[in-house]
């Protein structure tokens, strides 16, 4: 009896050492300090199964993201910057939280409650991701850091009233998590105190080969969209709502990124050199996510399936990477070496009522919620 109740003993034991061993990690470290001096932290989470997340208090950024590819070994397949200076010298929203109003509003200017607001105008004659000092340019305070099966962080970053022209304090949380399947989950939440408009999501820039690899145009991208915005040549939205149908900006069968992002004979590709508009997933937010975009690598045979609830998904192909920056692993960014996917409200809407509303009343909560799912494609060709 007294053997049983050893070997049973002995059978627990080993099964909580296997277990605490699978259970994911959160630490935190220092990541240096901003011109002005403020602390600057990143968290790293990991999950045992060969992901690994690094996000910064600076912008509640995802620094870096570590994924297998199709022979289990782990790479970063998120771009930029290989220390704190690029993002004051060079901004480019590298991995950032943007915000308030992420995307443009056009002239920098819209009104709410019959009142006209001025935002900073930081993109030709537009305010684009909040204005000059936004979401993006901020520390964010590290509020919780948790391990366990799904190891995450979670940052606050407090909005004052007026601040860069918008109304009402916006008190804005991020919480970044991974779990044991290797997908990535974004939180965002805001409250306000007075009403206020509000669009906030995540500017990862992504190649699924590898940071530093070189080109994204042979990786093959899907979106769920029927329609898309056509804009202007400052990239505002005109107010159609253009059917992707017959046109390059079909996607709804997946086809290699670069095959139609160079096409002179359609005047959206040359405002944008390239791809850079808003997909119409829905024209108002869904009621739980869903699949809004897939991309397959063929020479890593990573796949990265996004899952979101917002009605719109941004698309841009990385049309201003411009050989002049160079990334964390030392090598040169290009045009063309990463794609962002970005879940979001429509741009302009504040300006554009036919696009829905990005209003936000004291009492409620805003949320944008997306997930990574990562997986790999054994024959990926």
């Amino acid at each position: 009896m007294m053997g049983k109740l050893l070997a049973v003993t002995t059978t627990a034991i080993l099964l909580g050492a296997a277990s605490a061993a699978s259970a994911g990690d959160a630490t935190k470290a220092s990541f240096g300090t901003t011109p002005d001096g403020k602390d600057v932290t990143v968290i790293t989470l990991t999950n045992g199964k060969g992901m690994t997340a690094k996000v910064i208090s600076l912008g509640a950024a995802l620094y870096a993201l570590d994924v297998p590819d199709r022979n289990g070994k782990p790479g970063d397949i998120v771009l930029g910057y290989p220390d704190l200076k690029g993002t004051f010298e060079k901004p480019q929203y590298f991995g950032d939280t943007v915000g308030r109003y992420a995307n443009r509003i056009a002239k920098g200017k819209f009104k709410l409650d019959g009142k006209e607001y001025t935002v900073p105008v930081n993109d030709g004659p537009n305010s684009l991701h909040g204005g000059k000092l936004g979401f993006d340019k901020v520390v964010w305070t590290v509020d919780k850091v948790e391990s366990g099966a799904n190891p995450s962080v979670t940052m606050t970053y407090v909005s004052p009233d007026g601040d860069q022209g918008y109304p009402g304090q916006l008190t804005a949380t991020a919480k970044y998590s991974i779990n044991d399947k290797n997908e990535l989950t974004i939180e965002y939440t805001a409250t306000t105190d007075k009403p206020t408009i509000v669009n906030i999501t995540n500017h990862t820039y992504w190649n699924l080969a590898g940071e530093g690899s070189g080109s994204v145009e042979d990786q093959k991208l899907m979106i769920a969209g029927d329609a898309y915005l056509p804009t202007d040549a400052t990239a505002i939205p005109t107010g159609e709502v253009r059917s992707v149908a017959g046109t390059y900006f079909d996607f709804r069968k997946a086809k290699p990124i670069g095959r139609d992002v160079r096409k002179a004979s359609e005047q959206q590709l040359v405002y944008g050199r390239g791809f850079d508009h808003n997909w119409v997933i829905s024209r108002k937010e869904a009621p739980a996510p869903r699949e809004v975009a897939r991309v397959t690598d063929p020479k890593s045979g990573r796949v990265m399936s996004l899952w979101s609830a917002q009605p719109g998904l941004q698309f841009y192909s990385g049309n201003f990477l411009d050989g002049t920056t160079s990334g964390k692993a030392g090598g040169i960014y290009r045009e063309g070496d990463a794609f962002a996917l970005e879940p979001q409200i429509f741009p302009d809407t504040p300006n554009q009522p036919d696009f829905g509303s990005a209003r936000l009343e004291p009492g409620q909560t805003y949320k944008n919620v997306m997930t990574y799912k990562f997986t790999t494609d054994k024959g990926a060709k």
